[in-house]
């Protein structure tokens, strides 16, 4: 016994140690990140909770053990029997106690877990809104129902596992055998055979009938709380309580929840008195009534009473479903504005559309990332993972930008590069990161790169001063700064250039003592006994941004795409972040690509995250939203307010796409507010559907800048076009704005239902049909090349709209044609005018391998479809316009040539052309080319 107890004791002390070693790097990072009242918080509440749930199991069953041990006094020699030459009754009890122990442990876990739960019951705020059938407000929903609920369940768990225990220690003494033994031994010795028979004492049925009627009145309560569950009902017309659920179902739960109360005091009564028989009769009513009142009844008055007449009778919930969905989904917010189409479009309107004109994205995200990656990762173990959309001025102009970090992957050095010291001391971050304006094209196809090379060379004006990226989104390993050993920065010619880190970022590891727990925390011993790390020396870890937020906020849904800010002079990333319940009465739940379902949702929080020092900030941007206060009330040093923000990083700010696809998934049937269109899906809208590539894929929501109908300025704005369902002509767009002070308002523009305007997949069409279009594709094909048909792009001017596609070409990689590498890229490079770096391969018209090329424009307008080299070009002659359209940009325009121009003035367009040709200047050379081609006609009509 003495062992035993000494034995629990150093499993008990090495248990505590082990899970203080885990815990102190945790405590030492989160104080590094000046949050140290988060991990406290979340810390006592796990430990709490688990110790509460561990100890109310553990007291539920000693005390059943105690009950069974007093009622098992009574047990016969018969009963008693089958116990002879078994192990002690001290030594049963403490071989229960161990196995209860152990079970204890992993439901005091999984109690751990929800202290989310818990603190949010705790610290709840009110939504100021109630649900129309019990009149609760909805907080009651979100943060009460779901606890108790899992007390419910819980509590049910807990008896069901303390009546087997209970069950076990009686078997163990004999008040329970599996077979009446002195029956057995009769049998046998008459020889006749016997089948298996339990008994059990009169203790045991007591304690067993009391431990049943404990379950019983748990699950009244669960039938008291399924009444509230009906709001989330799908079995009616309309998602949430419909007609049979509010007059059947709500009064059968009640009902069932009383004659549950009933049948479980009969069951304690019975306990002592009733006799088997009776208390079968009772089981029996009660499933039954159960089965009538949850099944049958509504069933009937479902088919009888509210199918035949359903609208009648549905009305009023669905009104409820569309009026709660639209609340949960931030979809009351959205302005609904006529767009009156026109069919004409001006040269005086694209002079009026110039920062829109300027701003059509011509580069795919897709294969511009494939680009980059072959321009300007530079060095093997460069790499960029996503291109990110924002918005700067450039040279005075409102432009928007496509951005790439380049960050550094250790898993691309080669293998015999790969030691601990280059992965850990000395390859520590990425380096800067390249840019291109959305439209503008090198003479080679390529991307006109206004951020590119190490260090980063830039051509307009902003600076990056600290181009270094500790934190990124492929950062996955950890790696020591400030050591005896310098890190790399960054290769220059054949040389590379080498730094020591001069932030703050990391958590000191200089004593020895951290030095052997993050030995033990990283399962690495080299940490132990390298000779490189000294008193200054930090330790970065949870460096990829995405697990860095989830590790400080879990509570929190992040949206799938964090991107890159420059912001007086550093690199920045803003990762949205987003407050979900699923528990919104009478809302419709979504299937949300979070991994959860979700039936609310607000972009309440904008993290910002330093990629030099790993600092990181929550800034709340919706103070309305009730789980954002209420947790701002949990964790009162986690959140800042909005205005805190840096003011250059709140023009930075965008609509995140996340929020953006849900609201317009759902608002594709919420925008119908009147019942009976509702309930006839008459007005369905779908998202249209485009090529991509040579496959069809629903088109994405994209970032645009334009100018809004009724504004005076071009603002950055993320939309998205609408058509009927079913059908592909485009019926509306939606549209939400960026900029501050309009951030996050939304408008819907619905277009007249008598005009037909082309959708996007109406305008794919027509390129398929175009048979010069059709022709060129098939011989690019035909010549070994890849054809990638980029986004499609709907862009609205005035009260018109144009399509654009852009086309890439894309060579197949041969045996005599390999894809460039690091090594090759490095020998025989030429420079565009914008000193984008491209291989020497990159001159032919089909493009190195791996390296998509731009070589063509789609653009539509009304009845036109045409494919030109450059945008400029296609505008141009969809336009039906007789000059370029830069000049229609810039002045009005210009007189015809003066008869008699000589061939002097045609070769000074010739050599311009040129020399725009050489500088990679594309909208020049072909300027150049027009005049050329006009001097040279009219030299030719002076020559008749």
């Amino acid at each position: 016994m003495k062992k035993g107890i000494l034995v629990g004791i150093v499993v008990l002390v090495l248990a505590l140690l082990w899970w203080g070693i885990s815990i102190y790097p945790d405590w030492l990072w989160f104080g590094k990140l000046h949050y140290s009242s988060v991990f406290w918080t979340k810390l006592v509440s796990e430990f709490g909770l688990g110790l509460l749930t561990w100890l109310l199991l553990m007291v539920m069953v000693i005390l059943s053990l105690y009950v069974a041990r007093r009622l098992s006094r009574d047990v016969g020699p018969s009963l008693a029997y089958g116990a002879k030459g078994g192990i002690s009754l001290r030594s049963s009890g403490l071989l229960i106690l161990a196995v209860v122990l152990i079970i204890g442990f992993f439901i005091a876990s999984k109690g751990a877990s929800q202290w989310d739960m818990v603190l949010r019951y705790l610290n709840q705020q009110a939504f100021g809104v109630k649900d129309p059938v019990f009149g609760k407000d909805i907080g009651f929903y979100v943060f009460s129902l779901p606890l108790y609920l899992f007390i419910e369940r819980g509590l049910i768990l807990f008896v069901v596992i303390t009546g087997i225990v209970t069950g076990f220690w009686y078997l163990r003494n004999g008040a329970i055998q599996l077979i009446n033994m002195s029956e057995l031994v009769q049998d046998q010795a008459n020889r006749q055979p016997t089948a298996p028979k339990m008994t059990m004492s009169s203790g045991a049925k007591r304690h067993f009938v009391f431990l049943v009627g404990i379950i019983i009145l748990l699950i009244a309560w669960g039938y008291y709380l399924k009444r509230f569950n009906l709001l989330y009902s799908t079995a009616g017309a309309a998602f949430g309580a419909a007609y049979t659920d509010v007059h059947i179902r709500i009064y059968a739960y009640e009902i069932l929840a009383i004659l549950s109360v009933a049948f479980a005091v009969f069951l304690f009564v019975s306990a002592f008195r009733a006799k088997a028989k009776l208390i079968w009769t009772g089981g029996a009513i009660w499933i039954a009534s159960i089965f009538l009142f949850s099944s049958i009844l509504p069933l009937l008055v479902q088919k009888f009473v509210v199918s035949p007449n359903e609208l009648a009778k549905e009305s009023t919930y669905i009104a409820r479903n569309i009026l709660y969905t639209r609340n949960a989904y931030d979809l009351n917010k959205i302005k609904e504005v006529p767009f009156r189409v026109g069919d004409r479009l001006t040269a005086g309107d694209v002079r009026d559309a110039k920062p829109t004109i300027q701003n059509i994205r011509i580069w795919d995200k897709r294969p511009l990332l494939r680009t980059y990656n072959q321009l300007q990762s530079i060095r093997l173990y460069y790499t960029f993972r996503d291109v990110d959309v924002d918005r700067y001025q450039v040279n005075g102009d409102y432009r928007q930008l496509m951005l790439s970090a380049r960050e550094l992957d250790v898993r691309q050095l080669p293998p015999q590069a790969r030691t601990w010291v280059n992965r850990h001391l000395i390859y520590t971050h990425g380096y800067g990161l390249t840019s291109s304006t959305v439209n503008d094209v090198t003479s080679e196809g390529l991307p006109d790169l206004i951020i590119k090379d190490l260090p980063p060379s830039v051509a307009f004006d902003i600076k990056v001063d600290h181009p270094e990226i500790y934190y990124g989104e492929k950062t996955e390993n950890y790696v020591f700064v400030k050591t005896k050993t310098k890190e790399f920065d960054y290769p220059k010619g054949d040389a590379n250039i080498y730094t020591n880190y001069k932030g703050s970022g990391g958590v000191p590891i200089g004593s020895f003592l951290r030095r052997l727990l993050f030995s033990f925390e990283f399962l690495d011993p080299q940490i132990l006994f390298t000779r490189y790390l000294g008193p200054e020396s930090r330790i970065m870890y949870n460096r990829r941004i995405d697990r860095r937020v989830r590790a400080i906020a879990p509570f929190l849904s992040y949206d799938s795409d964090p991107y890159l800010v420059i912001s007086g002079g550093r690199l920045y990333w803003i990762q949205d972040a987003y407050t979900t319940s699923n528990m919104y009465p009478y809302s419709k739940r979504f299937k949300s690509n979070f991994n959860t379902t979700l039936n609310y949702i607000r972009n309440s929080v904008k993290v910002v995250i330093d990629a030099y020092s790993g600092d990181v900030s929550f800034f709340v941007v919706d103070e309305k939203d009730p789980i954002v206060r209420t947790y701002s009330k949990i964790f009162p040093e986690l959140f800042k307010p909005f205005a805190q923000m840096p003011a250059d990083l709140k023009k930075h700010v965008r609509y995140p796409k996340d929020l953006f696809r849900v609201q317009s998934q759902m608002y594709m049937t919420y925008h119908m507010k009147d019942v009976q269109v509702f309930y006839n899906q008459e007005d369905l809208w779908q998202i249209p559907g485009e090529v991509y590539g040579d496959s069809r894929q629903k088109m994405e929501p994209y970032y645009i800048i334009i100018r809004l109908p009724g504004e005076e300025n071009e603002e950055f704005v993320l939309m998205l076009p609408f058509t009927p369902s079913n059908k592909d002509n485009m019926i509306a767009w939606l549209a939400a704005r960026c900029d501050v002070p309009n951030y996050g308002h939304l408008i819907v523009y619905k277009l007249p239902k008598e005009k037909l305007v082309f959708g996007p997949m109406q305008i794919e069409a027509r390129v398929d049909q175009q048979t010069q279009i059709s022709r060129e594709m098939t011989l690019w094909g035909q010549r070994g090349s890849v054809v990638i048909r980029g986004n499609l792009l709907a862009i609205p001017i005035k009260d018109t709209f144009i399509y654009v596609e852009p086309v890439y070409l894309e060579a197949k990689q041969t045996e005599t044609q390999p894809a460039p590498t690091p090594s090759t890229r490095s020998r025989g490079l030429r420079r565009s005018r914008a000193g984008s770096t491209v291989a020497g391969s990159a001159q032919s018209g089909l493009g190195a391998a791996g390296l998509p090329e731009l070589k063509r424009v789609i653009v539509a307008f009304g009845n036109r479809v045409v494919m030109k080299r450059n945008l400029e070009d296609a505008l141009l002659t969809v336009l039906e316009g007789k000059e370029p359209l830069e000049q229609m940009i810039s002045r009005p325009p210009a007189r015809a040539p003066e008869a008699g121009a000589s061939a002097k003035t045609a070769l000074e367009h010739f050599l311009k052309a040129k020399q725009y040709l050489k500088e990679g200047d594309w909208a020049g050379y072909g300027r150049e080319l027009r005049a050329l081609e006009d001097t040279l006609n009219e030299m030719a009509q002076k020559e008749k």
